[in-house]
């Protein structure tokens, strides 16, 4: 029986992330359009975090460059699908700072909101559909994915889906 709530999978380089990007998109696709999704990205500094953002937000359209919000701690990007927020909470020195920005104001329908360091805007933010893990293998990365909606496992199934008919 395959589990719903989690997935694994090794990146062995920038070029794997991005497409792995890709992937998530196109299982988003799958999903009714207005929900709104909440990723929480984890992993050290350098991790791959930024990147894989970068091969969501292209893979959604956006043509030019995905710098990284580490200074403005969001980006926006205004999709055909989705619009997308990316933040990156990392230099946040105190999580309240969010409510000056009107953060609650980010979390609504037909968005997807990548967030780096949530852990800096803890109970102010909304609660992810999945906890990216990105940890460091060597030159390459390993990266899991923790369900922690029914919206979470849609999107998890439909990769374990992919990636078996990728396999086979």
């Amino acid at each position: 029986m395959t589990d719903l709530s989690h997935y694994t999978q090794y990146i062995p380089d920038e070029t794997a992330m991005c497409a792995f990007g890709a992937d998530l998109v196109n299982a988003i696709c799958k999903l009714p359009s207005s929900n709104a999704i909440t990723f929480y990205l984890n992993g050290d500094l350098g991790a791959g975090k930024t990147t894989l953002s970068r091969g969501i937000i292209q893979a959604l359209g956006h043509q030019g460059n995905v710098k990284s919000p580490t200074y403005t701690l969001v980006e926006e990007y205004h999709l055909p699908q989705k619009t997308v927020y990316h933040f990156d909470l990392y230099r946040l020195s105190d999580p309240e700072e969010l409510e000056f920005m009107g953060i609650r104001d980010y979390f609504n329908q037909n968005c997807l909101c990548l967030i780096e360091w949530s852990e800096k805007g803890k109970g102010l933010l909304a609660e992810p559909d999945i906890i990216i893990n990105i940890a460091y293998a060597d030159n390459a990365r390993n990266i899991s994915l923790i369900a922690q909606s029914i919206q979470g496992e849609q999107i998890i199934k439909t990769l374990q889906q992919h990636k078996l008919q990728n396999t086979l």
